[in-house]
């Protein structure tokens, strides 16, 4: 989607218009959705791996734009992004002026009040040091980079990789608006890949109609880059009607949408923890498309375990997704973080409060669901039984406790209560599997014995 700096009412715009463009024409076009499975048109020979895309993380990412640019929400710096946001994109990169296919970043201090250069580098430090990531979004309105030769993927690459040891990003998030080669851009990001190392954090934000037909850039893109893609976040919004992966066609700003369109990225070759849903974070953020945050956690539970679908139910649950993606951070904030506090409940990233270590441990934590001197498994450190009871005792505790006991496969919400080991617990957000355990940041919270 297009993003303008400066529109009277601030939103994401889409850079081409959707509106005319009808589910028909788009089957007429080339569409290749079989049943649940998207079949990939035939795609140039990709280049080897240089690294090999990470296994399957156990975390999830609630990734939020920053704005390097006032449009009528709010400006802020990255210090006040709340921790639930683990995934920080800055918005956006521009043009290198003599170097086809470069990238540079200019930080818009006059915009941010004020906000310097030094300032900007240590935000990052302390995001980052606190286990989250930044990376740099390259694209929306005026970031019409072209990579079209090899040249320009080698100009792309060394820029990236320049700016990645100047500030401190993770890495790249693709947003470009204006066409995209895939063959040169997968050139190009795979030698990124090969600078940076496996810990490169690459993502995209292809618009719904990117992938409506194989032979959409994005679409090819998306396998070429597979082995090295951290996650996909497609805009479901700003779009109108489009198709889902069972050929059925959805009206944006349902549950549906979210789910059905998804369904196509799950079904193309992607690793579940690959794809994100994009959502905007308040209405005045998008020109259409907005639902209300309870239907996007919704979506999230009919991909990962069939529940709290509309019409559109996947047959086989997929798991853990990749997360979710909201434009933006700034205009959440302008409605209180309603977003992040919702959805990184749900999500397990934080509610706003506390630091987060996506790749395993915590600032205080581990998402995983153990802790320090725990045991993640089920039990901690200090004579109890990992399978779920205590040494002498019945599982779930000590047959006194009047709460339910804990069961891995249950689902429990923020404020349900089991027994675990001899103790009550309280959740504190969405969680499964994640067995009770003392933690100043897990998901549960001790009661004390009974």
């Amino acid at each position: 989607m297009r993003t303008l700096r400066h529109p009277a009412d601030g939103t994401r715009r889409p850079a081409r218009l959707l509106a005319a463009l009808t589910a028909a024409t788009v089957a007429l076009g080339g569409l290749a959705l079989a049943g649940t499975s998207a079949q990939a048109a035939p795609l140039p020979a990709a280049q080897p791996a240089t690294v090999a895309a990470a296994a399957a993380p156990g975390h999830q990412w609630l990734t939020g734009y920053w704005h390097n640019f006032n449009n009528g929400s709010v400006v802020m710096p990255l210090s006040d992004i709340p921790a639930a946001y683990n995934l920080v994109a800055v918005a956006f990169a521009d043009n290198l002026t003599g170097t086809p296919g470069g990238i540079t970043f200019n930080l818009s201090s006059a915009e941010l009040n004020g906000y310097t250069v030094p300032q900007f580098k240590a935000d990052i430090a302390a995001i980052r040091a606190q286990g989250r990531k930044v990376i740099l979004s390259v694209g929306g309105e005026k970031g019409n980079v072209i990579v079209s030769n090899a040249t320009e993927a080698k100009n792309f690459a060394d820029t990236a990789y320049g700016l990645m040891q100047e500030y401190g990003f993770d890495g790249v998030d693709i947003d470009l608006e204006h066409g995209i080669n895939a063959t040169y851009m997968s050139s190009a990001l795979h030698q990124l890949s090969a600078k940076a190392g496996p810990n490169l954090i690459i993502a995209m934000a292809p618009q719904t109609i990117d992938y409506q037909a194989t032979s959409m850039g994005y679409y090819q893109l998306t396998l070429a880059i597979k082995d090295i893609l951290t996650i996909v976040n497609t805009q479901y919004y700003n779009s109108g009607a489009m198709m889902g992966c069972n050929q059925q066609v959805y009206s944006q700003g349902s549950i549906d949408f979210l789910t059905s369109l998804s369904c196509i990225q799950l079904e193309m070759g992607l690793r579940p923890d690959q794809v994100g849903i994009g959502v905007p974070a308040v209405q005045a953020a998008a020109g259409g498309g907005y639902q209300p945050i309870a239907n996007v956690i919704k979506a999230v539970d009919c991909l990962e375990t069939g529940t709290g679908c509309g019409t559109f139910k996947p047959a086989t649950p997929y798991g853990k997704i990749g997360g979710v993606m909201t434009w933006s951070i700034n205009w959440d904030k302008k409605n209180n973080y309603a977003l992040a506090t919702a959805v990184g409940a749900r999500l397990g990233t934080g509610s706003g409060g506390g630091g987060t270590d996506p790749t395993g441990g915590s600032t205080g934590g581990d998402p995983t669901g153990g802790s320090t001197g725990g045991d993640p498994t089920g039990g901690s450190t200090g004579g109890t039984d990992p399978t779920g009871g205590t040494t002498g005792g019945s599982t779930g505790g000590s047959g006194t406790c009047s709460a339910a006991a804990w069961d891995a496969s249950s689902i429990y919400t923020g404020g349900n209560t089991v027994a675990h080991n001899g103790h009550t617990w309280q959740a504190k957000w969405w969680t499964r599997g994640d067995a009770p355990a003392p933690s100043d940041w897990g998901v549960w919270k001790d009661l004390g014995a009974c």
